[in-house]
């Protein structure tokens, strides 16, 4: 079972989006347990969709597929523009996973002053949530072994055959201040 509190915990790095009138959404993320690290980019309906969909193709292989989401609410907590908001999130396993990783509904929350960024906060705590029930341990254990090639060929390579976007790494995760981490999100995902 994954305590949700632990390294073994899913974890949202880091993320940027774009979206606009009369544009496609794009977003890109970064997630990680321990030192195992997926990331992905994805297209969607507004910033939300986008990040979601980003998530969801960096997870494929850890959740056997997209998660189903059945409900998303925000709620504002206050008036004006520091008011913080609440975002729930509800959600099922994938569609066709059988047996008993198929079954519930679990729930993700997270509020502040950013709707964006609370929303792929509930949506990645709700995935933790359906990844604790005992069922579903081992499903992060998905990469191969530090040093070892990822499928495709090299290692950080594509993550399954065909580049769909996703990358999965084995990493060491060094200690590192803020001002040390390269802040342009374009540069993010070069090898």
């Amino acid at each position: 079972m994954i305590d949700t509190t632990t390294e073994d915990a899913i974890r949202l790095a880091r993320w940027t989006c774009s979206t606009g009138s009369n544009v496609q959404s794009r977003a890109a993320v970064v997630v990680q347990t321990g030192e195992r690290v997926w990331s992905a980019s994805a297209e969607g309906n507004g910033a939300v969709d986008a990040l979601y969909e980003a998530v969801d193709r960096a997870l494929t292989e850890v959740l056997s597929g997209h998660p189903r989401l059945l409900a998303y609410r925000v709620v504002s907590l206050g008036e004006g523009p520091d008011a913080e908001g609440r975002v729930e999130v509800e959600v099922a396993p994938p569609a066709g996973v059988e047996g008993p990783r198929g079954q519930g509904r679990y729930l993700g929350a997270c509020q502040g002053t950013n709707t964006v960024a609370c929303s792929v906060e509930a949506y990645v705590e709700a995935i933790n949530a359906m990844l604790a029930e005992v069922h579903w341990a081992g499903a992060t254990d998905v990469l191969p072994a530090a040093g070892a090639a990822a499928p495709g060929g090299e290692e950080g390579g594509p993550a399954a055959s065909g580049d769909t976007g996703r990358r999965a790494r084995q990493v060491d995760a060094p200690s590192v201040e803020y001002d040390d981490i390269d802040h342009e999100p374009s540069r993010w995902f070069e090898p």
